[in-house]
């Protein structure tokens, strides 16, 4: 039987309650079914993200992962996502058990992108990796466009709620996102969640992206979901607003796309972050001053990015 993380099992009832206690118990008989079906062994021990465990497993075929994540709506996709791309630009999937969200997946390293350290480098190679997931759509992957009138919505509503926070001019800028690029989009695979954590050095390419929503739409999307947490290496820059600039174009390069359709999808993303924060402020990190230096940078960045 695998030993969960106890971080990962606090974190799992703190945000899921009884039914992620529920999930855990079952956990360990879920990852050994999955061992005999796939023909696995541990390899190591268990690591983990926010939603689910990563199990290291030798097989015949050589090492491999199993991953197991809470059932939640925003994981079904991500099979999907894997299968479509078939290794390019991604991990390899091998197997899939969607009862119980849970895959056989290539191996990659340990070592993420974000500790890379060289920030061109690093927007660089995230840009690659875009271009090289951005391919032809496949048949039941969910569509980008398909959530632009909720969060048109969820824009409006924060913004009357919270109506001291952005300009006017800041948050139509984000609706006029909405309405004119969310409805104009290319039927291509996209990762949904791309952040330099979520691309892992590898041996049969050098990065492989890890973790994707599994979505179909503009690939710029991405380029606005990199800078979001992208951007606190760069306040380690000299100049932030230049730094912001740079980074984007330098993305939209690399990924061969319009550089003011990521920056306009970059604003959008910054403005839902800006409400985002104020509506879960105290959630995670307590009455600290931190949240409110997360909601200044959001707010600068929405601000900046018009």
């Amino acid at each position: 039987m695998i030993e969960v993380p106890e971080v990962f099992v606090r974190s799992t009832i703190e945000r899921e309650g009884e039914r992620g206690e529920r999930w855990l118990a079952a956990l360990p008989e879920i990852v050994a079914t999955l061992f005999e079906r796939w023909g696995c062994r541990a390899d190591g021990p268990v690591m983990h993200g926010e939603i689910g465990v990563i199990v290291p497993v030798l097989r015949d075929q050589g090492p491999a992962v199993i991953k197991v994540s809470f059932p939640h709506p925003g994981n079904v996709c991500e099979p999907d996502a894997f299968a479509a791309w078939k290794g390019q630009g991604a991990v390899l999937l091998y197997e899939r058990e969607d009862e119980c969200f849970a895959m056989l997946l290539e191996r990659a390293g340990s070592r993420t992108l974000a500790e890379l350290g060289d920030n061109d480098e690093v927007v660089g190679i995230a840009g690659r990796v875009n271009r090289r997931l951005a391919i032809p759509a496949t048949a039941g992957l969910p569509r980008l466009r398909d959530h632009v009138g909720q969060w048109e919505e969820s824009l409006r509503r924060d913004a009357a709620d919270f109506a001291h926070a952005l300009s006017r001019r800041v948050v139509q800028a984000a609706v006029a996102t909405l309405r004119e690029l969310g409805t104009d989009q290319p039927e291509v695979v996209i990762h949904g969640d791309l952040h330099a954590r979520n691309i892992l050095s590898a041996e049969r390419e050098p990065w492989l992206a890890v973790d994707p929503k599994g979505l179909v739409g503009d690939p710029a999307y991405d380029g606005g979901t990199f800078l979001k947490t992208h951007v606190f290496a760069l306040l380690e820059e000299d100049e932030l607003d230049g730094a912001v600039a740079r980074c984007l174009e330098m993305f939209a390069e690399a990924a061969e796309l319009d550089g003011e359709r990521v920056r306009r999808w970059a604003q959008f993303r910054a403005v839902e972050s800006a409400f985002w924060r104020r509506r879960h402020r105290f959630a995670r990190a307590g009455r600290s001053a931190e949240p409110d230096r997360l909601t200044d940078l959001a707010d600068h960045l929405a601000r900046v990015l018009v």
